[in-house]
């Protein structure tokens, strides 16, 4: 039996880590570290530092190669596939590693039940017969350190929020019944595709990290300078992590 935690670690600041994840990193027998390529090595990196930073005790670390999405695929298709290859590799680090069983963490930006696979990879596991006890040990999402970064409520006085995709946005416009959208997982600025009158954005990349940026304002004022700026970022650092809120103004 493989007892597999899945833990969140916010948004690479150290000093986000709740405690439950500092125990459960310690009582783990195996963390699997993924790399993703040299433009994303920061990432490998971040997570390095926060085993070095918190483990005290024999927990192994160990790295892998993380299959590359087919981006020329359609993109549901694409993702099945991705995520099948990932369940293979998780499984083969599984024998070559905890053979007999063990604890086998795996560290997962932001929190591992809000737009992550981890989850989902976790089950096809299951499907094919590992035996696997899962726990999700939460941590502080991208949307929680937006908000506070920015100072602001996620929500307005007894009004809901909608959280979704770039992709989503840019294909179907703003949803109905809600006034405040968390928009994330955008790598073509769909805000763009907005009227920009009467909407607020406020928009944060490499949250709680040192190159954090920050930027908010009117929809029509600040989305130039959003979209120059996020591909700066991207093109210094050669990848970028962002998430923004969008609220339009009470009718």
């Amino acid at each position: 039996m493989i007892d597999l935690d899945l833990i969140g670690i916010g948004t690479g600041n150290p000093e986000h880590l709740t405690l439950a994840a500092i125990r459960a990193m310690n009582e783990a027998d195996l963390i699997l570290l993924p790399r993703k390529g040299d433009a994303k090595s920061d990432l490998l990196d971040l997570r390095r530092m926060i085993c070095g930073t918190v483990l005290t005790g024999s927990t192994r670390i160990a790295e892998f190669d993380l299959p590359e999405r087919d981006a020329d695929a359609a993109y549901l298709e694409a993702v099945d596939d991705w995520h099948r290859e990932i369940a293979g590799v998780w499984a083969r680090e599984i024998e070559a590693y905890l053979p007999q069983g063990g604890r086998l963490a795996l560290l997962v930006w932001g929190d591992p039940s809000l737009y992550d696979s981890s989850l989902r990879i976790a089950e096809r596991l299951l499907a094919a017969g590992v035996a696997l006890n899962v726990r999700v040990v939460p941590g502080i999402t991208s949307i929680q350190a937006l908000t506070a970064a920015h100072g602001i409520t996620l929500n307005t006085l007894a009004a809901p929020v909608t959280i979704t995709t770039g992709r989503r946005l840019r294909r179907e416009g703003w949803p109905a019944g809600s006034d405040t959208l968390v928009v994330m997982l955008d790598a073509a600025c769909a805000f763009e595709t907005l009227p920009g009158q009467d909407i607020h954005i406020w928009w944060g990349a490499y949250l709680g990290m040192p190159q954090e940026c920050l930027i908010a304002g009117a929809l029509d004022e600040v989305a130039g300078e959003i979209v120059r700026r996020r591909a700066a970022l991207r093109a210094e650092n050669g990848w970028i992590m962002d998430v923004y809120l969008l609220r339009r103004a009470a009718k």
